[in-house]
């Protein structure tokens, strides 16, 4: 790719952008070798133009120097360092914790959930089609770079997920008339489990309540629900709190 094939995100390319240094910075230290270049715009700062260009030449990643780039595909005027990287695919991991988010629809849900499973030490994502575009550049600095931390794998239904995933792991979808109480639920520590969340707007369909054990986040009646990246958070914390914890992470 050269900089003259550089143009905005289009979900049918081969590659997105990490918009910012932070995300750039994750894209070079977790996977420099999908990096592409680096853009640089003039007015980037000299000590972190410094840090980066030492970072460039671990990873072996090329920078460029040119404003016009970086201009085509920012969004944002304060955006000086963009990070151009192929895109490419997972399967999930046997044998460990995942979150699946059954139709997702906001990109700046799905990077701050991410973001959160991260935080808590779930590195596994299913998505559920149809469901936003995970390369989406704003998914990527919603998730602060936290995003080339993950696996995650696309299914067309839940059904074809659980077939593959399902029986070797508790499943706990997350339901406003869920059976169980967040904060009363017993869970075995000694098998992987898949928190299950449904669209921002619609939820999870009553069938699901027919899947393991359902959940429910209680709250007062003065709202009808939680955003879905709150009660993300929220459910991720309650089971992965003792290992983070462990781990010496600040909650």
């Amino acid at each position: 790719m050269t900089v003259n094939e550089i143009k905005k995100y289009r979900k049918k390319d081969a590659y997105s952008y990490s918009l910012g240094s932070f995300p750039t910075f994750e894209l070079l230290l977790n996977k420099p070798e999908m990096a592409e270049m680096i853009l640089v715009h003039s007015d980037a700062n000299a000590e972190l133009h410094e840090k980066l260009k030492q970072e460039c030449e671990k990873a072996d990643v090329k920078i460029v120097y040119s404003d016009k780039p970086v201009e085509k595909i920012r969004d944002k005027d304060n955006c000086m360092i963009i990070g151009v990287f192929k895109k490419y695919h997972y399967k999930l991991e046997h044998n460990v914790n995942h979150v699946v988010l059954v139709n997702p629809s906001d990109m700046g849900n799905l990077g701050t959930i991410i973001r959160s499973c991260v935080g808590f030490g779930i590195t596994n994502l299913a998505l559920i089609e149809p469901a936003v575009d995970i390369f989406h550049p704003k998914v990527i600095r919603a998730s602060m770079g936290a995003f080339f931390r993950v696996k995650f794998e696309y299914f067309s239904c839940f059904e074809q997920y659980n077939q593959e995933y399902g029986n070797e792991r508790e499943s706990y979808p997350f339901m406003l008339n869920g059976k169980y109480r967040l904060e009363t639920l017993k869970h075995p520590k000694n098998k992987p489990f898949a928190l299950i969340f449904g669209n921002e707007a619609s939820g999870l369909e009553a069938s699901y309540l027919n899947i393991g054990k359902s959940v429910v986040i209680s709250h007062t009646h003065d709202i009808d629900s939680l955003n879905l990246s709150l009660a993300t958070g929220i459910g991720i914390y309650e089971f992965c709190k003792d290992t983070a914890k462990s781990a010496g992470g600040k909650a």
